[in-house]
């Protein structure tokens, strides 16, 4: 049996491998994401002040440490048994808009985008954002770099830093917006919202009116049946810092609706010994392995989830898109992986024109910016990172030093899917033996429609790394070595 390894896997947030493994026909037996390193952040989390574990979470990751830092204070605010303001609350989830903002820029133009502008075949030197300014124009490279400095910037001012916020604290946030800085906002918002209407038009002109993208979206390789779960609020809509979490079976029905204490007794995790990464599903559906279909208690996360989840989006225009998606790709649920990206620069669209609403809101610039925490206990916040749901579990002490701690991320949440998604491209996708780097990379975009976070963000000026294919033969010895 040959063997191929793509180590590492490129244009995501941390580290991991890809290892297929070929019959003595040169097809598809088996396909593996391996995850080769293990973080302790919950252990080393156990005796820590409990107002300092929204802080220190957040380098857990360089790219999502907004969502860390929000998850980790709606835990601490639960804890404490204290409800934020109505301002502080207002002003985390401007905080959370300007983050979802930069990440999902991120993600579209320099890590999944460069598949679909340049081409998925495209060599791998234009397979970057730098291919992505080129094929699209300066200008458009300058808007995108100004626009993810913005949601970066109103992160900065509100949450106190650009990356790794420290505002949050347990029942508020630790400043008020002064109406100088609110005018700042609403001006980058502004720009944010057309900046958002413009990437789904390039979207639009680039993949929908391409036949050949099109088919690739709705192909059986990048397809897969599962449950879906995303934060919904009291209709049913989009919510990315508040509300109930929502789960759906693989026809689009509820399956189950539950508060952020409850989550315990909706999900479950399985260990495989070949990764790190926990593979969670649903506890009354059950573990049936790593297979999708209404028997697999198997659920996946993040934009799609979120929409498949929901029942619309909370803002006109995002909504608009959310109903010409599902109308174009067959109704709901669309369980086509690569639908992720249309999905993703929807929630941008609803991430711009939320934090519009707020940032005009006229009591967003009130005082009464935090509420006195009580006594110390057990809390669990949950929000919408962009990667997908993520939950922090805090049990404190009666001096609120944390005696444990859970977290279970977005990438966590998506790691059977993800498991299956490359699975099922590259079996798919190989054949009779033949492989090239054209085809690797679309191994790769079954994973990078996930906009996966294996651990703390790795990044290259260019948006590559190293590659070594090693094939092996039937006796494990080393038949082909392809680099990059």
């Amino acid at each position: 049996m040959k063997e191929i390894v793509i180590d590492p896997i490129t244009r995501l947030e941390g580290h991991g491998k890809i290892t297929i493994f070929l019959n003595d026909e040169g097809n598809v037996e088996n396909a593996y994401l391996q995850v080769p390193e293990l973080r302790g952040f919950e252990r080393f989390c156990e005796g820590r002040r409990a107002e300092d574990l929204p802080i220190i979470t957040t380098r857990i990751c360089g790219v999502c440490p907004v969502a860390h830092h929000m998850a980790g204070v709606k835990a601490c605010d639960a804890a404490f048994n204290v409800e934020p303001t109505e301002t502080a609350k207002k002003l985390r989830e401007l905080e959370y808009c300007g983050y979802f903002i930069y990440d999902h820029i991120l993600h579209f133009y320099f890590l999944g985008g460069p598949d679909f502008v340049v081409g998925p075949e495209a060599p791998p030197a234009k397979r970057n954002v730098l291919g992505v300014i080129e094929k699209a124009g300066v200008e458009i490279g300058k808007e995108v770099i100004k626009h993810r400095a913005y949601g970066q910037r109103i992160t900065a001012i509100i949450g106190g830093r650009a990356t790794h916020p420290v505002s949050a604290l347990p029942g508020g946030i630790a400043k008020a917006l002064s109406e100088e800085d609110r005018q700042e906002i609403e001006k980058m918002v502004r720009s944010c919202v057309e900046f958002a209407k413009f990437s789904l038009k390039l979207f639009d002109d680039i993949v929908l009116k391409n036949i050949d993208y099109v088919n690739l979206i709705k192909s059986e390789p990048y397809t897969l049946k599962t449950h879906y779960m995303g934060t919904v609020d009291k209709n049913n809509r989009v919510n990315f810092y508040d509300g109930d979490v929502r789960v759906v079976d693989t026809q689009g029905n509820e399956s189950v609706k539950f508060a952020p204490s409850e989550y315990l007794d909706v999900i479950e995790e399985h260990v495989e010994p070949w990764t790190y990464v926990k593979l969670p599903y649903l506890r009354k559906v059950g573990w049936r392995g790593l297979v999708d279909g209404p028997e697999s208690g198997i659920y996946r996360v993040g934009p799609l989830g979120r929409l498949n989840a929901a029942e619309g989006m909370a803002t006109p225009i995002a909504q608009e898109e959310y109903e010409r998606m599902y109308k174009t790709l067959g109704g709901k649920p669309v369980h086509a992986t690569l639908a992720f990206h249309w999905a993703r620069l929807i929630e941008l669209m609803y991430a711009a024109e939320r934090a519009l609403e707020l940032v005009t809101d006229p009591t967003i610039t009130r005082k009464d910016v935090r509420n006195k925490p009580g006594k110390p206990g057990e809390g669990v916040g949950i929000v919408e990172a962009a990667r997908g749901t993520l939950i922090h579990h805090y049990v404190l002490d009666e001096k609120a030093l944390a005696k444990k701690v859970n977290l279970i991320v977005a990438t966590t949440h998506n790691a059977p899917g993800i498991c299956m998604s490359i699975r099922n491209a590259a079996k798919g996708l190989i054949r009779n033996g033949n492989v090239n780097d054209g085809l690797l990379n679309k191994v790769e975009m079954a994973f990078r429609a996930y906009d996966p976070c294996f651990a703390c963000a790795t990044h290259f000026a260019v948006g590559d790394m190293p590659l070594e294919v090693e094939i092996y033969d039937h006796k494990k010895q080393l038949f082909k070595k392809l680099r990059r």
